[in-house]
């Protein structure tokens, strides 16, 4: 069960920066599966492997990128806009948390995506810094 957690390869950074060597390794790793027919156009792979390369590909995504892909999603027929996922990323901070809610809501973020790369680096900074405190 821990090798499901185990990546076969670098996941593809929310900053897109390995982004080629992350293309090669999918593909190398997906023709090896005997999946490589599902990246091409105009492919005839059946819908379970096309299923089991969209499992394979997001399980090498960057946790903010698979949070960009779901922003593409319609809900109940509405789509979801950027301000709406926005706003709901706001409502969602604890109590405890208002003044940091609102210095990021003045921040003036137009796009989800830019939010989530500044929240995701401010939690790995306080990581830091917490693990700095306990040593």
């Amino acid at each position: 069960m821990a090798n499901l957690a185990k990546l076969d390869f670098v996941a593809l950074d929310i900053t897109m920066k390995n982004y080629l060597t992350w293309v090669v390794d999918t593909k190398i790793h997906l023709e090896a599966g005997n999946l490589g027919e599902t990246i091409r156009e105009e492919s005839s792979a059946s819908s379970q492997d096309q299923a089991k390369t969209m499992i394979f590909i997001c399980r090498h995504l960057d946790e903010g990128l698979k949070s960009e892909i779901s922003s593409q999603m319609k809900l109940c027929e509405e789509t979801i806009t950027e301000e709406d996922m926005l706003e709901k990323t706001f409502s969602t901070f604890h109590a405890s948390n208002v003044l940091l809610q609102q210095q990021y809501m003045e921040r003036g973020f137009i796009k989800y995506n830019q939010l989530i790369s500044v929240l995701l680096v401010a939690e790995q900074n306080n990581e830091l810094l917490m693990k700095n405190h306990q040593s």
